[in-house]
């Protein structure tokens, strides 16, 4: 899995999502009980947890925005985090799973 493949499941994810508008966020995600912002937000501090180990640094909280609007922004930036980090394709193909796996569920 390479930071190239990475991108390419960021990408997919903000295009489908990238369009809505509140209503659209406040929308219980498919099989849960968790707004579709939540799932996506849940996401953004996984991938944050992931580029935060790959560069020796202690995890921090992800501010959850007042404006779920922000949410793909958010999560091209700790996406970008974890590719500049020079991780090892494990921890990348860990990130795209996550990443695919939300993209489904929404």
């Amino acid at each position: 899995m390479s930071a190239a493949e990475l991108d390419r499941a960021v990408g997919l994810l903000v295009r489908q999502v990238g369009h809505w508008q509140q209503p659209r966020w406040a929308a219980t995600a498919a099989g849960g009980n968790a707004s579709r912002a939540d799932l996506v937000h849940k996401l953004v501090q996984e991938v944050a947890n992931l580029a935060a180990d790959a560069a020796g640094e202690p995890r921090r909280t992800v501010p959850r925005l007042d404006n779920d609007l922000a949410l793909p922004d958010q999560l091209r930036v700790v996406a970008a985090d974890l590719a500049a980090a020079a991780t090892a394709d494990p921890v990348l193909a860990e990130a795209a799973a996550a990443v695919t796996a939300t993209r489904s569920a929404l």
